[in-house]
């Protein structure tokens, strides 16, 4: 639902240089077939235009309408055809063998064009950096022109060429500086395009709010202007950024204004659509089934274009859901799996009208999908692997995961499964490719992390552990294990909204059999119809185990556990639950790991599994912690474990006793004074900033100017499934996660020593989020810290204190790993007639390097 309008959405054509004659009728057919997305007919038109400059002599014409044949074979997914095109045209205009700054002013313009055409191509050919270079030349010679607009719209296309890399914090600064250049502009449509440009694109690096500026910049600038079509278009963002927040009903009142305001039918139709599955996912089915009779009627009367096409294929994905939940439409009239099937056959012979393969391969596919639901698996694979194909050709792999997946769960269905296996590994290898890319997946095709990524992993795992049943071998082990840490990362890069950890593999059979003998690692992994633990015991070959119970009873006995367990009066109910999970994942080889001499337990924890300290699991008669050190992670591949170095521990600690103005909801903290006090007094070399010592400013310059290896924060902090709503406080209000993040890497890139240990002494995740620990994880990992000590809710703040004085007292020791000092300092707590309930020792986790 993000609409791009820099250039991965929709790049205009180059214009011609002027004429003293008229346009020709052929220029002008071709703009208008083009502007109405009928691709295929614009690349006969522009052939024959081409033909006609050619047999004249001008070249720079013939330069210009190549160019644009280059963008219309973009359109098509006919990629050696453009390749061919835009090399053509820029051999005619010499580049890059002639000095841009010695050519005559309109063949620079129609190189800058030509140059932001190429850069488009090289993006989606999987080359950004060529087009990042491509993009500064581009830039150079609007410059050189003193065309504002053209380098407004070249730094943006350079930001998303840099994000594709990885490289945000570069792209964010190109952004910002974006930015000043149009604040600095008059009002203009120009202006109010590149503004919206912006914050789309700020919105798909996950600056949600900075997005939500721009975009109303940009509709205030539209509204003054009095523009409708630019209104109904920053509207239409509005309400997409609005949906990405989370917040339903002002999304919808902006689709809304959006269908009222915008001239263009396209637009509106797509507004519907977006509102329409918005009211779907929140069981709103009594307004989503007004929308059916006004949204049909439009589709049909839509221009042949590939976004009309995808507009009739999520029209038939929407009622697809509502014919699930039984809703009928107006009239009596009862939606039936023919109504999809109808609009997806219509969208198959559009798209071949039109030429157009990746609108093909993504409407066979949706058809496909449909046999699939009706049981129908030969007719279902055919045209699957049909979609498949025209996917891979057109290099369009946000589709193409889509169909390897759909045709595993086929070949599964029939009982294929050595095929279907190979196919859920394409799919995942697809998704491993695009990485950073799932966040600005093609703003047509309907896409929800949740239903359309996760589930691949989870199916991939579930399908090689039940081939490792009836044909055990260590390979299927060795990959459901990647495969589950592969998820890991990709909720972290949905979460930030970035591909955020690119850590070094490294390989577990090193890690125990040879640095870490006396540490076991579990692997467990929630599944629809069951619960699997792997298993790495030193010295031992990969195992696991089966617990046959529904992914929703899990859910539902952890989700009880956890509201239980910060009940003290509760223990009891507890103490039950907490023996479930304990008999799901240890006590199947409770044996085996008494005999091997592990001392540590490593978890890996999946899914609701993250929000409960596995430190409290009670055998009947002892917790776990009485018997191993905890410690979680989001997976080995991330950092290669190395222990604390002890010769100097140096801390930069801050503290905030009272909240700032404005967040009453969190309560004052008054043993933070002792607590960092303890930690001076543990032996710890300490830089300190208290209350009002402690704001955003001050704590950034400490960051850099103070040589430490630990970091100590007790303040109050709130982690969620969502990095917008991640945050700890300071004295004059909180710093968020992302920009956590930034001060700390920005450090490491000035200072050799990085951080080794975080500690969150006074966070907690958010109520009722069940992702909220994977913000924690994500926030302490992606901060560089190798391990972070944190609560997972907020507690006694007395207690804290003790427990934080004994937790540095331990770490002093060289011979003591972090998760035993963890261990210790919560048998310390435990022991304390006061303190004994679970609700007081165990919040505190280990994540990462335990060592």
């Amino acid at each position: 639902m993000t609409a791009l309008l820099c250039v991965l959405g929709s790049p205009v054509l180059a214009k011609l240089p002027a004429s003293p004659a008229a346009p020709t009728s052929l220029q002008q057919e071709g703009k208008v077939l083009y502007d109405n997305g009928r691709y295929a007919e614009t690349v006969q038109v522009l052939q024959q235009e081409a033909l006609q400059y050619r047999s004249q002599g001008d070249n720079l014409r013939l330069a210009a309408t190549l160019s644009n044949l280059c963008l219309a074979y973009q359109q098509l997914g006919a990629w050696n055809d453009a390749k061919q095109a835009i090399a053509q045209s820029l051999n005619i205009l010499g580049y890059p063998q002639q000095q841009i700054r010695g050519q005559a002013h309109p063949k620079l313009k129609v190189l800058a064009q030509s140059l932001d055409i190429l850069g488009r191509l090289q993006l989606v050919t999987g080359q950004p950096q060529e087009a990042l270079v491509t993009w500064q030349d581009a830039q150079k010679v609007y410059s050189n022109i003193d065309d504002k607009n053209g380098v407004v719209r070249s730094r943006i296309n350079q930001a998303e060429a840099l994000r594709t890399q990885g490289f945000y914090r570069r792209a964010e600064k190109t952004l910002e500086d974006v930015s000043k250049i149009l604040q600095s502009q008059p009002d203009s449509l120009e202006k109010t395009v590149g503004l919206r440009s912006l914050g789309d694109v700020l919105q798909v690096v996950g600056k949600l709010k900075d997005s939500q500026d721009a975009l109303q910049q940009s509709l205030e600038i539209a509204q003054r202007l009095k523009s409708p079509a630019q209104i109904g278009a920053s509207l239409f963002s509005l309400g997409n950024n609005a949906t990405t927040q989370q917040q339903t009903q002002q999304a919808i009142e902006f689709y809304q204004k959006t269908v009222q305001v915008s001239p263009s039918p396209l637009t509106k139709v797509q507004a519907q659509l977006n509102q329409l599955t918005l009211l779907i996912e929140n069981q709103q089915l009594a307004q989503a089934q007004t929308l059916i009779p006004l949204i049909q009627p439009q589709l049909d009367t839509l221009p042949l274009t590939r976004s009309a096409i995808y507009a009739r294929i999520n029209f038939a994905h929407s009622l697809g859901k509502l014919t699930l939940s039984g809703v009928e439409a107006l009239g009596g009239q009862t939606l039936t799996p023919s109504s999809s099937t109808q609009l997806l056959t219509t969208a198959v012979q559009q798209a071949r009208d039109l030429g157009d393969k990746q609108s093909e391969a993504y409407a066979l596919g949706s058809l496909g999908g449909l046999y699939e639901k009706a049981g129908q698996w030969s007719e279902a694979q055919n045209l699957t692997q049909q979609a498949l194909l025209l996917a891979q050709a057109s290099h369009a792999p946000e589709i193409a995961y889509r169909w390897q997946w759909q045709l595993g769960r086929l070949l599964k269905a029939k009982g294929d499964i050595k095929k279907a296996i190979a196919a859920y590994d394409s799919a995942v290898d697809t998704l491993q490719s695009l990485r950073s890319d799932l966040a600005a997946v093609t703003q047509d095709v309907q896409f929800s992390f949740r239903d359309s990524v996760e589930p691949v992993y989870r199916q991939s795992v579930e399908l090689l552990l039940k081939e490792q049943q009836t044909q055990p071998n260590n390979k299927n082990l060795e990959k459901a294990r990647q495969q589950i840490e592969a998820l890991q990362l990709a909720e972290l890069d949905n979460f930030f909204r970035q591909a955020c950890l690119l850590g070094q593999k490294v390989l577990l059979d090193k890690v125990v059999d040879r640095d870490n003998p006396t540490a076991a690692i579990l692997y467990p992994i929630i599944l629809e119809g069951e619960l699997q633990v792997i298993v790495k015991i030193p010295k031992q070959p990969l195992q696991h185990y089966t617990t046959k119970i529904s992914q929703a009873e899990v859910e539902k006995i952890v989700g009880e556990l956890r509201q239980n367990l910060v009940q003290p009066y509760a223990i009891k109910a507890f103490k039950t639950q907490s023996q479930q999970v304990y008999n799901w994942l240890i006590k199947p080889i409770e044996f085996q790991l008494q005999k091997s001499g592990v001392n540590t337990l490593v978890f890996i924890p999946d899914g609701a599994l993250r929000n409960i300290p596995l430190s409290a699991l009670y055998d009947g008669k002892q917790y776990l912690v009485e018997k191993y050190a905890i410690a979680l992670s989001i997976g080995l591949q991330l950092q290669n474990p190395k222990p604390l170095a002890r010769g100097r521990l140096n801390a930069l600690t801050a503290g905030l006793t009272q909240p700032p103005l404005g967040y009453s909801q969190f309560s004052p903290l008054p043993a933070i004074k002792t607590e960092l006090n303890l930690i001076a007094q543990a032996g710890i070399s300490t830089t300190s900033l208290l209350d009002q010592q402690f704001t955003k400013q001050a704590w950034i310059s400490k960051v850099n100017a103070t040589r430490f290896n630990i970091l100590h924060l007790a303040t109050h902090g709130q982690f969620s499934s969502r990095a917008d709503q991640t945050f700890i406080l300071a004295a004059n209000g909180p710093i968020n996660v992302t920009d956590f993040d930034n001060m700390l890497r920005t450090r490491d890139e000035k200072k050799p020593e990085g951080v080794q240990l975080l500690v969150l002494s006074a966070c907690q995740t958010a109520a009722g989020d069940n992702r909220a620990a994977l913000g924690l994880a994500g926030a302490a990992f992606k901060a560089g810290a190798r391990s972070t000590v944190a609560s997972l809710w907020q507690i006694d703040d007395e207690s804290t204190a003790q427990f934080v004085g004994a937790f540095y007292t331990q770490l002093k020791n060289a011979n003591m790993s972090k998760a035993q000092a963890l261990r210790l300092a919560q048998l310390q707590l435990l022991k304390h007639p006061n303190y004994s309930s679970p609700s007081f020792w165990s919040a505190y986790v280990l994540i990462g390097n335990w060592l």
